[in-house]
């Protein structure tokens, strides 16, 4: 009998020792990031709602994968789970890019209704590539960094503007900008060298790159909030235990809603400090407000023409009241 209790007890043992697993994260943002202070706590929920059969580990700024890998590097196994710019996926499909069509919403609340309208679209499609969206979390509103004042859309002609998208890109074309694509932590090396002269990004990129070495002026545009998205491989997250993966799913709608309050609250903080290290930090000039303003309706026809019948449906539901 007692052998019997012996052998019993160690194939539960053997079978928990089974299901326990440890996953490499992929986060592309640097410690400080409160993105990134998301994903760890995120982590944190996974691993104390399994009891610890689950641990993600997260290794941040981009040292496992670089953004544009992240996604390939997820469907292929290469991580099972992973944070990237949603938008940086906008060259396979218009979806992935429709929270950087500039100004269709600029507010958090609107940026978020617009999430909300979009999601399932979005998961959808990633879905179809072998791939589960966890969570989305917003990044600030984007402005404008420059080295010299801006008063005019001439003054952006033919200057090096730092893109990170394909959406971006053409954003900086149309201000007859020259585009170039930096990664973030190339950001400071690029203005010093004079590889780029401006740039359009967050607050909080700001503060991660310390842009007030490089950069005297930010223009607070507020033209779009762009969307990080954890995406995780989907045959991996099904070949967990249900638990698990219910707890994985759980942890992630945790993190969204954090997220969007995270954002909220550290914004102002975040264009404060880039006050304090001595940037000027100002609205756009009404002469650029409205030309951009142009430049946006441009490419919300644009994309609305890429997106067919799908962005339309998110679009309408969108302007609902």
């Amino acid at each position: 009998m007692k052998r019997l209790l012996l052998n019993a007890t160690a194939a539960v043992l053997l079978s928990s020792t089974a299901q326990a697993a440890t996953w490499n994260m992929s986060a592309e943002q640097p410690d400080a990031n409160y993105l990134t202070v998301n994903v760890r706590q995120f982590a944190e929920d996974v691993k104390a709602a399994t009891a610890g059969q689950l641990e993600f580990k997260v290794q941040s700024n981009s040292v496992l994968l670089k953004r544009p890998e992240v996604k390939r590097g997820v469907q292929q196994g290469i991580v099972p789970i992973g944070e990237v710019l949603m938008s940086a996926l906008g060259n396979e499909d218009a979806m992935f890019e429709i929270d950087s069509v500039p100004f269709l919403a600029s507010s958090f609340d609107a940026s978020e209704k617009l999430w909300k309208a979009a999601r399932e679209q979005i998961a959808a499609r990633l879905d179809k590539q072998g791939l589960v969206l966890v969570y989305g979390s917003p990044w600030p509103p984007q402005g404008i960094y420059t080295k010299k004042p801006v008063a005019a859309i001439g003054d952006f002609k033919g200057a090096r503007f730092r893109a990170y998208s394909a959406s971006t890109s053409r954003m900086v074309t149309l201000m007859g900008a020259v585009p170039t694509t930096i990664q973030t932590a190339e950001v400071p090396q690029a203005f010093s060298t004079g590889v780029i002269d401006m740039m359009i990004t967050s607050p909080a990129t700001g503060v991660d790159t310390q842009a007030w070495d490089y950069v005297k002026h930010y223009y607070d545009a507020q033209a779009f909030i762009p969307q990080a998205i954890v995406i995780a491989n989907k045959r991996s997250l099904m070949a967990l235990p249900e638990a698990q993966r219910q707890a994985v799913m759980a942890a992630g709608a945790k993190a969204e809603a954090r997220g969007w309050a995270q954002a909220r609250e550290l914004t102002a903080k975040l264009t404060q400090t880039l006050a304090a290290k001595g940037i000027t930090v100002q609205p756009v000039p009404a002469a650029i407000a409205a030309e951009l303003n142009k430049v946006g309706a441009t490419m919300a026809e644009e994309w609305i023409k890429k997106a067919g019948p799908d962005g339309a449906k998110v679009l309408d539901a969108f302007n609902k009241k």
